[in-house]
């Protein structure tokens, strides 16, 4: 079971979570797993399930060790820092800042281009992840 933080961290508005907060959660990227294997460990899980429930900051604290861990030039890589850049852009709408949300989504966008659409990356596929980024851009229209 992943534990939610207490409250959906938005800076400016709600109170920073303890540094150490997501220490245990990180811990589980270690450098024995192969990066093509970090989607089965609980910190993309938890990062994963951050993003669905809201909490695009943690989401984006959590994926930056998974990020850490892909080489530079892999689709691993790509994919996750394309999610990180989704929650950014979230967290960013939360925060009423619309032209960073088109930049962010622009960023997620280029990511995707760089992972093969035949197959999944890190357990996600560039579609399932695309129509993450159109509900994004979709909250722009509102």
């Amino acid at each position: 079971m992943i534990d939610l933080p207490p409250h959906i961290y938005i800076p400016g508005h709600t109170p920073r979570h303890p540094e150490d907060w997501f220490d245990v959660v990180k811990a589980g990227i270690t450098d024995d797993i192969p990066p093509d294997a970090l989607h089965k460990t609980d910190t993309f899980r938890a990062g994963l399930y951050y993003f669905h429930e809201g909490y695009f900051w943690e989401c984006h604290e959590v994926l930056e060790a998974v990020w850490m861990r892909c080489p530079p030039g892999t689709a691993e890589r790509e994919m996750t820092q394309a999610v990180i850049q989704l929650a950014n852009a979230r967290l960013k709408h939360l925060m009423g800042k619309p032209r960073a949300v088109r930049r962010l989504c622009e960023r997620v966008a280029a990511h995707l281009a760089k992972c093969p659409s035949d197959r999944p990356v890190l357990g996600l596929r560039v579609a399932q992840v695309s129509a993450w980024l159109a509900e994004t851009q979709e909250l722009l229209a509102v």
